[in-house]
């Protein structure tokens, strides 16, 4: 018997594979419960995915002209990506900001940087995503202000906002105040986009940085989910109908490089949801039970080494995601390993989505690869290993007890040392890194943030302080932090605190003085 025939294989998660699938398994067509095929009888047919290429350096004005110019490249949705001082709740001015502003996103401190951000943007046609979690309430304010002094009403917005605290306790650990007041915030963000903004989706539910931080796929998908499931509960508890906010929940995951897993995690995402929306909650709006989904290529899995290499990964990683039913996408470019992503680099990245969408046929079909018996065999794998994760999470009585006791923390940093083990051994090939390497690369032109971005960034802000109303501001915050003692929703005291000009940093440290902050307790 050779080696090759006694060899045992597995995917990245380790789900063990058989030599050949043989045996047919039997689902229903796409549209139809529980969706494993995807969530519309014609899928691409139809529509395309929404090529939303995520974005943001510098200042407003920078990023303003980025959105212009991949809009004109074809790209028909909006992301937003802003700076760390933004995501952590500091305005550009802030000591702990020096250094950061503008390097990782774009710099967002008050009302007048989003008013420039979306300056000459239409928000009643663009859909726009945020990728903003601890103050997304502020952000999202910001938005919904600039759409107001464009004279779009809210029930015409439309877009994403991530609003995903639990994912930020678990992986990304960009959290200001503890677990139960920020999810008292999401809540109030839900409750309000319920009542008022029907086409805007108030939370993405992430796993896209649970698998960056070294999750495997299995992983990914089980503590998304039920990070969802904990949202559904928060949310029904404050008294709102299931069906009335969970056809506006939506999700985000990762599209890595174990081909046909990733596109059974897709679809075993779908299949998993829609039980839980159907039977553990008894929703009945077949939109609360259809689970949609935005996905964004490996940012994890692109290298430095041999950067071209990258263009390849994330095809294929694309290609995953399509087969797999996305509804947006984001490609990655390939020089992100460095830097932000230069405009040749962005350039390539859409073209990669436009040459899957219009030349490969792909979209013909609404699912190719169903009734594939490897893939329907892989897709129930997924599907079962993942319910065993959150099987042991609702035994732990929730998302939150879990991440207290570190149990999710626990799990990923166990696969990530795994994997960088079998690489660091050899038995992981990354091409470039660990095998067929090569001597002497030549660099590659990157994108060089303006050294002038923050204190631009700065003098503008120093300038709205100047001008606004100093009562106004003192009075919006008072009011705000009366509220968040109490369990009114904040959201109308957010927006009128944004509408008076105050910042960022202004508004999160008023609720900080309320909630307090947070800093998570290690675990051994």
């Amino acid at each position: 018997m050779s080696l090759t025939a006694t060899k045992s294989y597995r995917t990245l998660s380790g789900l063990p594979l058989d030599p050949v699938y043989s045996q047919p398994i039997d689902a229903a067509k796409p549209g139809e419960f529980p969706y494993t095929r995807g969530i519309h009888e014609n899928m691409y047919r139809g529509k395309l995915w929404t090529m939303r290429q995520f974005a943001g350096f510098a200042t407003a004005e920078d990023t303003n002209a980025r959105y212009r110019y991949l809009l004109a490249q074809g790209q028909n949705g909006l992301s937003v990506a802003f700076d760390l001082p933004t995501l952590m709740g500091y305005d550009s001015d802030h000591p702990a900001s020096q250094g950061e502003v503008g390097k990782c996103g774009v710099a967002i401190s008050s009302l007048a940087d989003m008013e420039t951000l979306f300056r000459g943007i239409p928000l009643g046609e663009v859909t726009v995503s945020m990728t903003i979690n601890s103050p997304a309430s502020i952000l999202w304010a910001m938005y919904l202000a600039v759409a107001e002094q464009q004279g779009v009403s809210w029930d015409r917005v439309s877009g994403t906002l991530q609003n995903d605290i639990l994912k930020e306790y678990i992986a990304q650990k960009e959290y200001i105040y503890p677990p139960r007041p920020s999810m008292r915030l999401v809540t109030d963000s839900i409750e309000f986009a319920t009542k008022y903004t029907p086409r805007f989706n108030p939370i993405s539910i992430s796993g896209y940085h649970i698998r960056e931080a070294g999750s495997t796929a299995v992983q990914e998908l089980a503590f998304t989910l039920r990070d969802g499931i904990e949202y559904v509960d928060w949310a029904l508890e404050r008294g709102l109908a299931v069906d009335s906010f969970a056809p506006r929940l939506s999700f985000f995951f990762n599209a890595h490089n174990d081909f046909f897993e990733e596109i059974a995690k897709y679809r075993a995402a779908r299949k998993i949801w829609a039980r839980v929306m159907r039977d553990r909650y008894g929703a009945k709006d077949e939109r609360s039970q259809r689970l949609r989904f935005h996905a964004q290529t490996a940012g994890c899995s692109l290298t430095w080494q041999q950067p071209q290499n990258n263009i390849v990964r994330t095809a294929v990683q694309a290609m995953a995601a399509v087969l797999g039913g996305c509804q947006s996408l984001h490609t990655n470019s390939l020089d992100e390993a460095y830097a932000l992503p230069s405009e040749h680099a962005v350039t390539v990245a859409l073209r990669t989505q436009q040459v899957i969408a219009y030349e490969t046929g792909i979209t013909a079909e609404p699912d190719p690869l169903g009734g594939s018996y490897f893939l329907e065999k892989l897709t129930l794998d997924v599907e079962e290993a993942a319910n065993a994760y959150i099987r042991r999470i609702d035994e732990m009585g929730g998302m939150i007890p879990a991440i207290e006791r570190g149990f999710p923390q626990t799990e990923i940093a166990n696969a990530s040392y795994e994997f960088q083990r079998s690489v660091e051994l050899g038995e992981s090939v990354i091409v470039g890194v660990n095998k067929f390497t090569e001597k002497d690369e030549k660099p590659i032109e990157l994108l060089q943030i303006d050294r002038t971005a923050e204190q631009r960034q700065v003098e503008k802000l120093r300038s709205v302080k100047a001008k606004r109303s100093a009562s106004d501001v003192e009075k919006a915050l008072a009011n705000l932090k009366k509220v968040a003692e109490g369990t009114e929703n904040t959201m109308p005291f957010i927006l009128d605190a944004v509408r008076a000009y105050a910042t960022v940093g202004e508004i999160s440290a008023s609720l900080g003085e309320v909630f307090g902050s947070y800093t998570e307790t290690s675990v051994l």
